[in-house]
């Protein structure tokens, strides 16, 4: 120590400032690399919460079936090959998308091949309509808690979560592609970032600019971790991505089968009746009664029942059932397969072309990545060929579409009112439609 207070008391200061100075440029350059390590370990083998949560509910099924005498087992399809690809990382440079209708087995192509390798390297999360929601998922997939345990949010005078989730999204993303380069030099394949009903967003300007970072995001990082959504027969993200899907390649997954063995068991023709009558669906096939095509009719018919001569209350609901009979009317009866429109055709079917959305949200029909139209099911096909095969159908759709036409003509028309007229009062009304002519 010097003989001078006040130059001992500046250099207790400057090391004192020094030490917090260096210590907190220490803690920043670990914290880092922790956040780094964390979201690394998120693709460890075993570690996905998704494969956990699917193989208890199978382990607890297959005792349940067990107790039974009954087993259960799934068919492997031709897709499980392509998939198998795409989650173990032997495809680079693109990402995925992956359509296909409620209950088609999509989600469990994903898991099968994810206990394959026992999710090494792969990681999945649902969508949902709140970003926030969206934005606690991802970082939950990723083992990331967006800076919230970070210690030097004491010292921060500004809320990093001003600017919305999709700002913290973005950045959990930049990281993730660290570590996926990271990762790729150790074990030589990419990452998999999986997103599940991706159809949940909603279809307005937040949805969109989500959906389209998530594939800017599969453009950059496609050599190094591959990004797959998955979605129902929900087209409108399909038709979105395209847009900019150079490296995007589109799977249309179909039914999937699952075959279940009883004590008795059904015979070939009751199975063959079976299979004809809902189409392999797996969520169909695991339960089939005997009344389920009525049930089905009458579903289809709680959605879009034609009701004749009906009010103007319900015009609108009207219009887009009359002109969903239209479409469903024109797909030819075939029990092998589902019949098939060009998108194009449908248009012109419908005269209504925003109805097709309408119907493709909920489960009546489904649109193809080739833009072919079809039933969602067997069972939609054969629900709707009773209701137009029974006498009067097309009666009962010409009365409604007339009756349509009647409102609206109604709504056109203009009604002069007269008021304070008294007993014996004359109006004179005269139209002149020659005295003003254009030469």
């Amino acid at each position: 120590m010097s003989s001078h207070p006040l130059f001992d008391a500046a250099l207790t200061s400057i090391v004192g400032l020094g030490i917090v100075f260096l210590g907190g440029v220490a803690y920043i350059s670990w914290y880092k690399q922790n956040v780094l390590d964390k979201i690394e370990k998120a693709f460890d083998s075993g570690y996905d919460p998704v494969l956990a949560l699917a193989d208890f509910g199978e382990e607890a099924s297959v005792m349940g079936l067990a107790k039974g005498n009954q087993s259960m087992k799934h068919l492997r399809r031709k897709e499980q090959d392509c998939v198998d690809d795409i989650i173990k990382g032997n495809t680079r440079g693109h990402y995925y998308f992956l359509v296909g209708p409620k209950g088609g087995g999509k989600s469990t192509l994903i898991l099968d091949a994810m206990r394959s390798i026992n999710a090494e390297g792969v990681s999945v999360l649902d969508a949902h309509p709140d970003l926030e929601v969206f934005r606690l998922r991802l970082g939950k997939a990723l083992n990331y808690e967006f800076h919230e345990d970070s210690q030097t949010l004491l010292f921060q005078r500004r809320d990093p979560k001003e600017a919305g989730p999709a700002l913290d999204i973005e950045r959990a993303l930049n990281k993730l592609e660290k570590v996926a380069l990271r990762k790729a030099k150790k074990t030589g394949r990419p990452l998999v970032l999986v997103f599940n009903n991706v159809q949940h967003f909603n279809n307005d300007e937040d949805g969109r600019n989500m959906l389209l970072l998530l594939q800017q995001k599969g453009r950059s990082m496609g050599c190094w971790c591959s990004i797959s959504a998955i979605s129902r027969d929900d087209f409108w993200p399909c038709l979105l991505m395209r847009e900019l899907a150079n490296r995007m390649h589109a799977r249309h997954a179909l039914g999937h089968m699952r075959l279940a063995r009883n004590k008795p068991q059904a015979d070939q023709s009751t199975i063959d009746r079976i299979v004809t009558l809902v189409g392999g669906r797996r969520r169909i096939c695991s339960r089939v009664p005997c009344d389920l095509v009525e049930w089905e009719r009458e579903w289809l018919l709680s959605q879009i029942g034609l009701i004749p001569d009906c009010d103007d209350d319900v015009m609108d609901e009207q219009k887009w059932s009359s002109c969903s009979w239209l479409l469903l009317r024109e797909f030819p009866w075939d029990p092998t397969k589902l019949p098939s429109i060009p998108y194009g055709r449908c248009r012109q079917i419908m005269t209504r072309t925003d109805f097709i959305e309408e119907l493709d949200k909920s489960n009546i029909i489904s649109i193809g990545v080739k833009l072919d139209v079809r039933p969602d099911s067997m069972l939609i096909l054969h629900a709707a060929r009773e209701v137009v095969e029974e006498e009067g159908f097309d009666d009962l759709l010409q009365n409604v579409r007339d009756r349509i036409d009647e409102i609206e003509s109604l709504h056109r028309t203009r009604e002069i009112t007269f008021k304070d007229l008294s007993a014996g009062d004359k109006i004179r009304l005269q139209v002149d439609k020659g005295s003003h002519r254009l030469q």
